[in-house]
């Protein structure tokens, strides 16, 4: 049986403007229920050569059928680490897909 992991997704709240008059945005605030989703190792990258010891590592995550929120510009904790949501994930049709995970998320964050 496959089994996920609890991940907890984080959002700003917008909390005005600036002075230039562009959104101003609060701290990352956890969501009040994490989320059970599956967890997929994903490929590691080299960054260029101005940054010889860094490296972009990412997951994908597969969210639930019953997660319907948006998560673009979100945040997610999984296994220990914050990542950077990219892009604007959207689900598989449901008809689609006979088990509970319908929404591929992939997930980065920058080392080094």
């Amino acid at each position: 049986m496959i089994r996920g992991e609890d991940v907890v997704v984080l959002r700003r709240r917008k909390v005005g403007t600036d002075p230039l008059n562009a959104p101003a945005f609060g701290p990352w605030e956890p969501e009040a229920e994490p989320v059970c989703a599956l967890v997929a190792p994903g490929a590691t990258a080299d960054l260029e050569a101005s940054r010889p010891a860094g490296a972009v590592v990412a997951l994908t995550l597969h969210f639930p059928k019953s997660y319907t929120a948006p998560l673009k510009g979100c945040m997610v904790r999984a296994r220990g680490r914050d990542w950077r949501v990219v892009g604007d994930p959207q689900p598989y049709a449901s008809e689609n897909v006979p088990g509970p995970w319908n929404r591929p998320v992939e997930v980065e964050a920058v080392d080094g």
